[in-house]
């Protein structure tokens, strides 16, 4: 499959991820979408990205560093570095749904214990 279809179902199963999270946080909508949008962006995701860097087995980081090296859409120029990095956060993610789902489990869990998510 090639990287830029493992970053889309990536991104699809991060937001799905982080509004199961936000979901319990709040029942105000506004408060909701902001700690929705907060985790969901290319900022959020490069941080997440170096977080599990020195966890990742040489397939994995070969994705990484692969999607990282993807082309990059013309209005995301301005954010480019921030969006490299989120795009091969979502390709992994992406490819351990896809393939490995105890790895994304074991993330996901390493994810919720971060102060990101307190």
């Amino acid at each position: 499959m090639p990287l830029r279809n493992y970053a889309h179902i990536g991104d699809a199963v991060w937001e799905v991820f982080v509004r199961d999270y936000t979901v319990l946080k709040t029942p105000n909508a506004k408060l909701l979408h902001k700690l929705t949008t907060d985790r969901v962006n290319a900022s959020f995701q490069k941080d997440m990205l170096e977080l599990i860097m020195p966890k990742l087995t040489e397939e994995e980081l070969e994705i990484a560093r692969r999607a990282r090296n993807l082309p990059i859409p013309v209005g995301r120029r301005k954010i480019q570095a921030d969006y490299r990095q989120a795009t091969a956060f979502e390709a992994l993610i992406g490819f351990w749904y896809m393939h490995n789902k105890p790895r994304l489990e074991e993330f996901c869990a390493l994810f919720k214990e971060t102060e990101f998510f307190s």
